[in-house]
């Protein structure tokens, strides 16, 4: 069993709110836009990261995170990336690679828009975590906890982190 802390779209901002919410996970992903290495940094040391880059993360960030991860968690089929759309409107980007070999949990971010969807078409959970930094248009700052056991989804939370 692993409680994963997903996070997207810090756009170089931190809270300490982070590592409250984070220290009791297992391992924290984040989907991109990251917009410091300090970030990253911050982030690793309170547990594992596993991060992809995002279209606003400059090049010592691209040169540590790909812009696609693909990895097993327990025993579920993980695949992550920054603009990956969401069920039924997938970025042209990801979308061949979805379809040919859907993840059973696919992660994006970009949107700012948190969302938690099952795609029936495919069975695969997609989570877009929201934005928890102060860039962009978004009123409330999000993250996500879930918990994989297995191959198994549970006690997936939202946490508002507040507004900006």
């Amino acid at each position: 069993m692993k409680k994963i802390g997903i996070i997207s779209d810090t756009h170089a901002y931190w809270d300490n709110k982070y590592q409250q919410y984070f220290e009791s996970c297992d391992e924290i992903w984040h989907a991109g836009d990251i917009g410091s290495t300090e970030i990253a940094d911050r982030l690793a040391a309170i547990r594992p990261l596993r991060a992809v880059c995002g279209n606003c993360d400059g090049g010592d960030l691209r040169r540590m995170f790909p812009e696609i991860l693909r990895w097993k968690c327990e025993d579920v089929d993980v695949l992550m990336t920054h603009i990956g759309g969401y069920p039924g409107n997938y970025d042209a980007r990801i979308r061949s690679r979805i379809y040919a070999s859907p993840p059973q949990l696919f992660i994006a971010g970009h949107s700012h828009i948190l969302k938690v969807k099952y795609d029936k078409t495919l069975g695969l959970l997609h989570i877009n975590p929201g934005a928890a930094g102060l860039q962009g248009w978004h009123r409330e700052r999000t993250l996500i906890r879930l918990t994989i056991e297995g191959n198994k989804f549970t006690d997936c939370e939202v946490i508002t982190l507040g507004t900006h």
